[in-house]
């Protein structure tokens, strides 16, 4: 088509693709790779692994089976205002990011379902609204105790106190380090081995928000799901900015080495890390691609996540809705009426769903801050706008969606 540039979809090398083959004849191993025989759990004694479920099938299992796996469905990914079911939610974000990883790591001879477990779990504690309901979450909560709240770090808590699922540590930690902002040419693991440094980990998190730039995945399984975070949805988020008339195409993008397109940027990264980490200890990208790679990332921001006329919604009725319900549910929680909203559809429906595990906490002994902090950031953003009007009638306080004929 004229004025429209041509796809460019780069291969791997010869001399890889040939030592993959020879090493795949050859039954050669990563010896890198995190082995199902190394699992740590919290309880040893449960969750045994057998042959046909294997480690981190268990965990896999445990994941999409947590009553609030269902609520990636109607959870923002960028795109908060809109009324279209071709647009991400989280739900397909998650899957794209597992999509990506098991690619990279089946050509690295990775431990997919290690692999899959960190991707399906890594957002499971994320807010409605996406980052803007997670800042100021973050917000309502330091104001009241110090503590910062980040939705990898809710991830981990949702999966490991919430519902004590007993996942790996493995599982937990790729969660826990999956920051999709931030970007590196190489990406090492940093191995431990206990819950004792997991648990600091966590709480230097809620103490100090620099805390949440230092954390490195302690596999390399991690480290794939790190940088397939970013991968996932960078030009996916191109294609919905065009779904929505916010860019007229992928043009308005620069692309250099990995390309514009999410087709091309998917393609390229994969085989560029694949390229530059085959039999290797690290994740890696030359540094053209990572040039370019982090110059997207930019460009997204530029043309897409800072739109203005979200920002208006965000502060004018978003953020005001969330102080005002934060602050009711909190006096519910210290309250603890049997009949309130929040014991009902929270309280209630916690201790209902986690009957069956083998909890180590009582959840009720919880701080009334953390409480409702949890039940917030578990909802979908309908239930959230629903919960509104049910708890203030009488606001003013709509969100206007564009609906599928405006």
């Amino acid at each position: 088509m004229i004025g429209r540039a041509m796809p460019n979809y780069n291969s791997l090398s010869q001399e890889i693709q040939d030592r993959m083959i020879e090493d795949k004849a050859n039954g050669r191993q990563n010896p890198f790779a995190f082995c199902d025989e190394k699992v740590i759990r919290r309880e040893m004694d449960h969750d045994i692994a057998n042959l046909w479920r294997p480690a981190f099938v268990r965990d896999v299992e445990k994941i999409i089976h947590c009553p609030y796996y269902g609520r990636y469905m109607d959870k923002t990914q960028v795109f908060s205002f809109v009324k279209n079911d071709d647009v991400s939610r989280r739900a397909l974000h998650v899957q794209y990011v597992s999509r990506v990883a098991r690619n990279i790591g089946k050509a690295l001879k990775l431990n997919l379902d290690l692999i899959e477990a960190q991707a399906l779990g890594h957002d499971i504690g994320h807010t409605p609204f996406g980052h803007a309901g997670e800042k100021k979450l973050s917000e309502l909560l330091y104001a009241d105790t110090g503590r910062y709240f980040n939705h990898n770090i809710h991830s981990a808590r949702v999966l490991d106190r919430i519902f004590p699922c007993n996942l790996s540590l493995q599982t937990l930690d790729g969660i826990i380090c999956h920051n999709g902002e931030l970007e590196s040419q190489e990406y090492s693991p940093k191995p431990y081995d206990s819950f004792e440094i997991f648990d600091q980990k966590m709480e230097d998190c809620y103490t100090d928000k620099a805390n949440i730039k230092k954390l490195v995945p302690a596999t390399l399984e991690g480290c794939v799901v790190r940088v397939s975070d970013i991968i996932a949805y960078l030009g996916k988020d191109r294609q919905d900015a065009m779904k929505l008339g916010l860019i007229d195409s992928a043009s308005v993008f620069e692309g250099g080495a990995i390309g514009r397109s999410n087709a091309e940027i998917i393609n390229n990264m994969i085989v560029n890390i694949i390229e530059n980490s085959y039999g290797k200890s690290y994740i890696q990208m030359d540094e053209e691609y990572f040039t370019a790679f982090s110059h997207a990332k930019s460009e997204n921001y530029e043309k897409i996540y800072n739109d203005k006329s979200m920002e208006k919604v965000y502060n004018e009725k978003v953020y005001p809705m969330f102080e005002k319900m934060y602050t009711e549910l909190l006096k519910q929680a210290k309250e603890m009426n049997t009949e309130s909203i929040f014991y009902r559809h929270h309280m209630k429906y916690i201790i209902e769903q986690t009957k069956p595990y083998r909890r180590l906490n009582d959840y009720r002994d919880e701080r009334p801050e953390d409480l409702v902090v949890d039940f917030m950031a578990s909802m979908t953003d309908d239930y959230f706008v629903d919960l509104y009007s049910y708890l203030f009638p009488d606001s003013n306080m709509k969100i206007d969606y564009k609906g599928y004929f405006d």
